[in-house]
């Protein structure tokens, strides 16, 4: 019997079950559960607690002052799991692992660095590669027109020293895109820095030489013993000596090493090369930019030199482009995370090293192969006012 006082106040015994002996044993025992009035007439029994149970994903954070049956589900923390309902506490998860979205399991964490698959390695590969197959097309060019005055004009040898090394420039980038391992992350900063250098070193050795060739021709000038091509080799070797003895002991005493870096970013594993020393890395970097700015002065206190194609303009300008994008890429370099830090220098790689190609041997191309009128020696020194000038 199922005993509650009604609306009006009246008592009521209404039955509910029964118990039969002369029943079978399984069917002895029956209670109408739809017949039994609750507290406040609700037909629903009450519950024992004042909370729910916490499903898997969710702890309990009990409540301050209350009994211990009152608490509240609080989801997991990322990295943390609970795989049981009514969890007191999360679980961390593993190092290689991380929890899923529903927090009640831990699952092996994703890996991220620049990879050939990924979209923007796969441009920047593609546009590293084709940048080089570009600067051999223009060496093939300058070595079937060896014998022009365009080519010849400007210390002919140093050029296709310059040339060669913004190949090895563009293609050091493809060190840095893939699964980095010991080899690449050794080698790559230092490859291309002394790369870097050495076009540099070459760029630098063309300015002093324009520089020295024109005040040379002066009467009584004692500079023509320095117009020789030996002056040029000289200043590529010194400048290039100096980079190596940095990289050389930056690789030998602190050098890169392969790392797995699980603070960047939640959930993932970012395998990138660890530096080794960040003071080495800047001082290649800091070297780089200092022959730049060397390169970028020369050449421009020497723009105005007479001559219908003084190679100091164009000197100027892609020192001017170089310099540019190496002081984007700092503040660029040091925000960026993850496989985007690897992007970057990427880029400024490509970027910068396009710069010198451009502006240096594109102007001598197009002479090359479109205005073969004014590939002479007389228009090269301005003494040829027969032809038009585009």
């Amino acid at each position: 019997m199922n005993w509650f006082v009604t609306a009006d106040g009246k008592v009521s015994f209404p039955v509910v079950g029964t118990y039969d002996t002369r029943q079978p044993a399984d069917t002895r025992f029956y209670i109408n559960h739809q017949k039994i009035m609750w507290n406040d007439f609700s037909k629903q029994p009450p519950r024992s607690v004042c909370s729910d149970s916490c499903v898997p994903g969710f702890r309990k954070a009990f409540r301050s002052g209350q009994p211990a049956c009152c608490y509240d589900c609080i989801p997991c923390a990322e990295g943390k799991i609970a795989n049981e309902s009514d969890s007191i506490d999360c679980l961390t998860c593993p190092l290689e692992e991380w929890s899923n979205e529903r927090k009640d399991k831990c699952i092996p964490r994703n890996l991220e660095f620049l990879s050939y698959d990924d979209s923007l390695g796969a441009a920047l590969t593609f546009i590293g590669i084709i940048c080089a197959f570009l600067t051999s097309v223009i060496i093939t060019i300058f070595a079937m027109f060896h014998d022009s005055p365009v080519v010849k004009a400007n210390n002919q040898n140093i050029s296709y020293l310059l040339l060669t090394g913004l190949v090895f420039c563009f293609l050091c980038t493809l060190m840095f895109i893939g699964t980095p391992n010991a080899v690449t992350c050794r080698l790559r900063q230092v490859l291309f820095g002394i790369a870097f250098v050495f076009s540099l070193s070459c760029v630098l050795a063309k300015t002093i030489v324009v520089v020295v060739a024109f005040n040379a021709t002066k009467p009584n000038s004692k500079l023509r013993s320095w117009v020789g091509p030996q002056v040029s080799y000289t200043i590529v070797l010194l400048c290039t000596f100096v980079q190596v003895v940095i990289c050389m002991t930056w690789a030998v005493y602190l050098s890169p090493f392969l790392e797995r870096n699980y603070k960047v970013r939640s959930g993932l594993i970012i395998i990138e090369c660890n530096e080794g020393s960040i003071v080495a890395f800047w001082s290649m970097m800091g070297y780089m930019g200092l022959l730049a700015c060397v390169c970028f002065i020369v050449a421009f206190l020497s723009r105005n030199l007479p001559s219908s194609f003084n190679e100091a303009k164009f000197i100027t300008f892609s020192m001017l482009a170089f310099v540019s994008v190496w002081l984007a890429f700092i503040p660029a370099y040091l925000t960026a995370k993850g496989k985007y830090v690897v992007a970057v220098e990427v880029f400024g790689i490509i970027v910068s090293s396009s710069g010198l190609l451009g502006c240096i041997f594109f102007p001598k191309c197009y002479i090359i192969l479109l205005r073969p009128d004014i590939n002479t020696k007389e228009y090269l020194l301005g003494k040829d006012h027969s032809v038009t000038r585009k």
